[in-house]
């Protein structure tokens, strides 16, 4: 399984493979032509209230990763995502600015375990190197 995260503002590529728009709202400014996005599944963001709540500020990611979770667990949405995933390399593309504090980021958490539990994800050093997510 290879799934990738990537701002929906950065120009698509081919090792993007399925890109998966993944919030709920379409991203500001951006066409669809532009965008080249193959799913927009709504459904699977955070709702409004936790989005807003959350409003990207880093003080609150571990209780917005452990509310999101909660809000993720049982869903169809997540279900068909991880099918999606087993079948071909993906990309979760979301808008916000904060490449690691966002709901693709918990979702990439998600997507390499077998269940919606809680998962802390730490975001990758400043470096540009990411670490190897656990298993």
């Amino acid at each position: 399984m290879t799934v990738l995260l990537k701002r929906a503002y950065a120009p698509p590529a081919v090792e993007d493979g399925m890109r998966v728009l993944v919030d709920r709202l379409w991203p500001r400014g951006l066409s669809k032509d532009e965008a080249r996005i193959d799913i927009w599944m709504k459904e699977i963001a955070p709702s409004t209230a936790l989005r807003r709540w959350f409003n990207h500020d880093p003080e609150k990611w571990q209780v917005f990763q452990q509310k999101y979770v909660k809000e993720l667990e049982g869903s169809a949405a997540l279900d068909e995502l991880r099918r999606l995933a087993r079948r071909c390399r993906i990309t979760l593309l979301f808008a916000a600015r904060d490449e690691q504090h966002n709901n693709a980021a918990v979702l990439l958490g998600l997507l390499k375990t077998k269940t919606a539990r809680a998962v802390t994800i730490e975001p990758p050093p400043r470096n540009g190197r990411r670490k190897t997510l656990p298993r």
